[in-house]
């Protein structure tokens, strides 16, 4: 095997990027404190073809070189937007008819492994503050709770590393 060389793996252009036709699927990140987190959201949702990320609370927005270091120039692609109070963005998206989806450890969560999304729906997936998860008010607000299964002794992960799973998750059973 041979790897590819970046020249081959037939990139989209900025312009070509922005229109393409985009996975419907929103990003909301609640108070995020880490700003290469932020930047491998961006990064993670420009592979995927994420419609949105709105950027709430504490969680910094570019330019910021800290962001641009994971990003790699993903801030240019995907459409994103700051909303200081994450309810706001989810009262706006579930009066949009966007089903609102936690990702969290909550009573009555749906293990991520046993969720289908319904047809042409579009999502909107809240990632937390690393420390505190997402608000108990905004998970309260949420249409559903999907949970990552996890079989360790910690049960928690990175939010970069929640993001990529949840999405590539979620993009490959829009797809089928």
């Amino acid at each position: 095997m041979r790897k590819l060389k970046n020249s081959e793996l037939d990139r989209l252009s900025v312009d070509e990027f922005k229109s393409t036709e985009k996975t419907p699927i929103i990003i909301v990140l609640d108070n995020i404190r880490s700003l290469n987190n932020i930047g491998s959201v961006f990064r993670t949702s420009d592979a995927f073809l994420v419609e949105k990320i709105y950027l709430c609370g504490i969680t910094a927005k570019p330019p910021h070189k800290d962001i641009h270091k994971t990003a790699l120039g993903s801030t240019d692609t995907v459409a994103w937007e700051y909303v200081e109070n994450t309810l706001d963005v989810i009262q706006k998206l579930k009066a949009d008819q966007v089903i609102v989806a936690s990702i969290e450890q909550a009573e009555q969560s749906v293990m991520l492994n046993d969720f289908t999304p319904q047809p042409n729906s579009t999502y909107a997936l809240v990632f937390g503050n690393e420390v505190k998860g997402v608000a108990q008010s905004v998970v309260s607000a949420s249409d559903l709770v999907l949970e990552i299964p996890q079989f360790g002794t910690k049960h928690s992960l990175n939010i970069s590393v929640s993001c990529g799973l949840v999405v590539w998750d979620v993009f490959c059973k829009m797809k089928a």
